[in-house]
C-alpha cells in the first residue's frame, strides 16, 4: 500500500538522513577538494538546499551583507519564490575569493553539470565511509534537517527548507538514536 506521508526511513526501516557523525565527516572530507567542489559540497551542508537549488546559484545569489544565501525554491507550482539561509563566515569567505574571479554574477557559479555535482556528492560520502541510502544529497539535506530541528525553531527550518506547510518540516521530529537524544537534552537543562 502506498503511505502519501513521507518519512526518513525506506519501507525496510532504514534511515534516509546522515547522521551528526556522518554530516560531521561528510563536511571533513570537503576540505580536502578543490575549490569550486568544496563550495558546492558546502553549500549543501550548510543550508540544506536541494541540489538543484544549489546547482542553480548565480554569482547574485550571495547576499554577502547578510551573508547569507538567496535560493530559489524549486518544488513550488509558480517559480520566482527565493529563501534566504544564513551561511558561516568560513564560507562567505571561499565564496567571496571565488566570486571576485567570475566575470559574469549572473551566469551559474558552476562550469559542471548537475549530474557530475550529484557525482561530487557521491564522491564524498565515499571519501567519508558514509554508505546506504543516506549517501546522497538528498540524504544531507535530511540530514541538515534533522540537525537544524534539534538546534532551531521549526519555523525557521521551515523557512530554510523552502517548505510550504509546517506540516512537511514536522516529519523531521521523527527521528531516533543520538538525533533524537539531542532534542531531548533541551527538556533536561
Amino acid at each position: 500500500m502506498y503511505s502519501s506521508v513521507p518519512s526518513l526511513y525506506t519501507s525496510n526501516g532504514q534511515r534516509k538522513y546522515l547522521n551528526s557523525n556522518e554530516r560531521q565527516r561528510f563536511y571533513e572530507s570537503t576540505k580536502l577538494l578543490r575549490l569550486d567542489k568544496k563550495l558546492f559540497c558546502q553549500l549543501l551542508y550548510f543550508t540544506g538546499a536541494r541540489i538543484s537549488e544549489v546547482y542553480n546559484l548565480t554569482g547574485l545569489s550571495v547576499d554577502f551583507s547578510n551573508k547569507a544565501i538567496v535560493l530559489e525554491t524549486l518544488k513550488r507550482r509558480s517559480k520566482g519564490v527565493y529563501r534566504e539561509v544564513p551561511i558561516p563566515d568560513c564560507l562567505i569567505a571561499d565564496l567571496q575569493t571565488y566570486t571576485n574571479a567570475m566575470d559574469d554574477e549572473t551566469v551559474r557559479l558552476w562550469a559542471f553539470s548537475l549530474r557530475t555535482a550529484a557525482r561530487y556528492v557521491k564522491d564524498v560520502m565515499d571519501m567519508s565511509g558514509i554508505t546506504g541510502q543516506q549517501s546522497s544529497a538528498k540524504g544531507l539535506r535530511h540530514g541538515f534537517a534533522v540537525y537544524a530541528i534539534s538546534k532551531a525553531p521549526i519555523t525557521l527550518v521551515k523557512k530554510w527548507l523552502g517548505h510550504s506547510k509546517l506540516e512537511t518540516t514536522e516529519i523531521y521530529l521523527n527521528v531516533i538514536g543520538v538525533e533524537e537524544r539531542e532534542i531531548a537534552k533541551r527538556l533536561w537543562n
